[in-house]
């Protein structure tokens, strides 16, 4: 529920009371004798689906932005008259959202002053660089609960379909600010801890399963990220809390920014620009998302004449995001179809391996393949064969069958390499 309060023009009086009347919407009102150019105010309770049709109603009527217009959180308006107005706008339960003026003023309270955000930023970026290189997924988390993300992030798509250019450039500028601090400092951070080995050493940071999931992307991702644009809009436009969605949008940048800052300090290119790609992929589509579901959710200009302004606006920031998004997933295209084919190859060989060491007497007991070190079209460069013998026999001298069959499998030249272990049954 909500209290209006509305600043009456000099000779607009009538007007304005007579098209509350017409809505049968209940109001009390004061004069106002400041002496400036309102000759009273106005205090409308109303329901939250109804403050913004009611607010362009009042505007069409005389209300300008030279007066003042609050709205105020109510909660409890006793009266039978208020309960009928409530039940009324009610019935409509699709447009159970928060009014235009609402959504912007909580778009821009959600970006910080600009020294918080910036601290807030770089620290959890440093965490989220000591949770993946300590492959701690709690402390990973941890950096994202701090992280700032989720008022710019919405900011950007807010000032679009309603035409706030100046929210809209504060969004975008505070997006890219942000990932740009989460990586250097990421960068820096990892640096030192390499240099002072504050961890064990680490000749490649890609055997670090937290470091691994960050630097092959795929389709997977930009559904994450899609997701925590939707839900984004939905919340913030609904007045839910967005604290655990501000989470969420941590979750598709920060993990990533850092993973791009940890590839720099390795001098690992190919992990800096794999976790690049997910980080850019993840931005675009939380900006996507939002911006699709605000629009579709209704929200436009004030202004009649600005609609089309706004609709140009969107849908040019909507085709240029989809397009950059579709270029990238030709890169989460590539990982993903490379993932079907490393599952399908290892397959392939844990089966011919269990086939030839039973056939040969043994006991099967596990296969790795090991793959080139690469984002994508990785190749399988090594295997190793574990086989199980009973104490006494000779080994089976399965490496050269096994190498030439794996050969054949992957169609290049693999690294084969047989271990034999003693077992006892009962």
């Amino acid at each position: 529920m909500r209290l209006i309060q509305v600043t009456i023009p000099t000779g607009k009086r009538e007007a304005i009371l007579g098209a509350l009347d017409d809505e049968e919407i209940d109001y009390v009102v004061s004069d106002e004798t400041s002496g400036r150019d309102y000759t009273a105010i106005a205090y409308v309770p109303l329901p939250q689906n109804a403050v913004e049709p009611v607010l362009d109603r009042l505007r069409d009527e005389g209300i300008d932005e030279e007066g003042y217009t609050v709205v105020l959180d109510a909660n409890t308006v006793v009266s039978r008259r208020f309960q009928e107005l409530q039940e009324r706008y009610e019935e409509d339960e699709s447009d159970d959202r928060i009014a235009r003026e609402e959504l912007v003023v909580r778009a821009r309270a959600m970006a910080p002053p600009l020294s918080v955000y910036v601290i807030m930023t770089i620290v959890s970026a440093l965490i989220a660089t000591a949770g993946l290189l300590l492959n701690s997924p709690a402390v990973v988390v941890g950096s994202m609960v701090i992280a700032p993300l989720v008022g710019p992030a919405l900011s950007a798509s807010i000032g679009t379909v309603v035409d706030e250019t100046d929210l809209f450039r504060r969004g975008v500028k505070l997006q890219v600010l942000g990932v740009v601090l989460s990586i250097l400092s990421a960068a820096v951070f990892a640096y030192l801890v390499r240099s002072i080995h504050l961890i064990p050493p680490i000749s490649d940071v890609t055997t670090i399963p937290q470091v691994r999931e960050r630097i092959a992307p795929d389709f997977l991702s930009l559904a994450v990220a899609l997701g925590a644009g939707v839900a984004g809009a939905i919340s913030l436009s609904t007045g839910v809390s967005t604290a655990l969605v501000g989470v969420m949008i941590a979750v598709a940048l920060i993990p990533p920014a850092a993973t791009i800052g940890i590839g720099i300090a390795w001098v690992q290119p190919y992990t800096a620009l794999g976790a690049s790609v997910l980080t850019l992929v993840n931005i675009l589509s939380i900006n996507l998302a939002a911006l699709v579901s605000l629009w579709y959710m209704g929200y436009r200009p004030h202004r009649w004449f600005r609609a089309d302004e706004a609709r140009t606006a969107t849908l040019k920031r909507i085709g240029v995001l989809a397009v950059s998004i579709l270029v990238l997933s030709a890169f989460l295209g590539g990982v993903t179809l490379d993932s079907f084919q490393q599952a399908e190859t290892t397959n392939d060989i844990e089966d011919a391996a269990e086939r030839v060491v039973s056939e040969s007497g043994g006991t099967y007991l596990s296969t790795d393949v090991e793959f080139v070190n690469t984002p994508v079209f990785q190749e399988p460069e090594r295997v190793v064969v574990r086989v199980g013998i009973r104490p006494g026999q000779e080994p089976l001298r399965l490496a050269s069958r096994l190498d030439a069959l794996f050969d054949h499998i992957t169609g290049r030249d693999v690294t084969t390499e047989v271990r034999y272990v003693t077992v006892e049954g009962g």
